[in-house]
């Protein structure tokens, strides 16, 4: 059976519309797993599955949040932003990486507060089962999510489901602690099985970070002289300078350039223009391109200074 996730492109209403009907599912089961984790950790007094609730509840305030980046990450431009909205997603996607990072810091806390005081935890089959149900509803978010947000190329669904993921290993390593406990009564079982826990809860925090960064901070998107072959190819282009590009490719990605032209009729440049434009957007859909032309007379002062440019756009 082909598992292969199609990137054929999307439109933005599909893609939005999408994303909410997503987060506001996934928003109802987590609800679902938080409940279950709470109300079983405290029948239990298990200290790690309460903690693990609290985590939990991480998922709930991503989905809200979620859901409040996705209605203001129209790509679209307005007035206001004349480049579109897609730095919401990023910025919602950032959010939840800094909510990774707090239930990395309670699964720490709540391991040092078993170390310190102790406690004792008591557990049975039916307590067990919950958690078992609850590992399965999280481990179907999970594959939803990110099976949803690469059909529909968005990093806000795939970056939770990385958040997901991390509560997944969570109960796992909280069922693994209450199977000792209730088999073997190793009080302490949970508590070394929450380290590696933390770590990869980090990790996770870690992953969602990198991906979001480049687009916030305007970091290079198509390499300069990939832009420059495309435009030099096309008749009529001298030289191709001053090359700069930013954004996500095949998220949205914006090309600057200059272009020594030899040709004299406006309406000659403008063609010249338009075929470079067409070519780009058939590489890198959906891009906005901007070009600055300059008469044939430039090429002299600018070809080593093109050369330069886009080798200092390299570093």
């Amino acid at each position: 059976m082909n598992n292969v996730v199609s990137t054929q492109p999307v439109s933005n209403s599909h893609r939005q519309k999408t994303v909410q009907r997503v987060l506001v599912l996934t928003l109802l089961l987590n609800l679902t797993v938080m409940g279950i984790k709470i109300v079983v950790g405290v029948a239990t007094g298990s200290l790690s599955l309460a903690a693990d609730g609290l985590h939990s509840l991480t998922d709930s305030a991503n989905n809200v949040l979620g859901l409040i980046a996705s209605r203001y990450s129209n790509p679209e431009p307005d007035r206001q932003h004349p480049y579109g909205h897609h730095k919401f997603e990023a910025v919602g996607a950032l959010g939840i990486a800094a909510f990774l990072g707090v239930a990395c810091f309670e699964i720490l806390q709540g391991a040092i507060q078993r170390l310190m005081h102790g406690g004792e935890t008591k557990v049975g089959g039916v307590e067990l089962w919950f958690l078992l149900i609850v590992l399965g509803i999280n481990i179907f978010v999970a594959f939803y999510e990110r099976r949803e947000g690469q059909r529909v190329q968005s990093q806000l669904l795939i970056a939770d489901a990385y958040h997901t993921m991390s509560d997944i290993w969570v109960t796992i390593a909280v069922i693994f602690g209450l199977v000792g406990v209730w088999v073997f009564n190793w009080q302490w079982l949970d508590i070394v099985l929450s380290l590696p826990v933390a770590a990869l809860v980090m990790w996770s925090g870690w992953q969602v970070l990198k991906q979001n960064l480049p687009w916030l901070v305007d970091e290079m998107a198509i390499a300069p002289e990939a832009i420059r072959q495309v435009a030099m190819s096309v008749p009529g282009v001298i030289d191709a300078h001053d090359i700069s590009s930013r954004g996500v490719v095949g998220r949205q990605s914006f090309i600057e350039m200059h272009l020594v032209l030899n040709v004299k009729e406006l309406e000659t440049a403008h063609q010249i223009t338009e075929e470079i434009e067409r070519l780009l957007e058939q590489r890198y859909d959906p891009v906005r391109i901007m070009i600055h032309m300059e008469p044939a007379e430039y090429a002299e002062n600018e070809a080593t200074a093109a050369a330069m440019s886009v080798s200092e756009l390299e570093i």
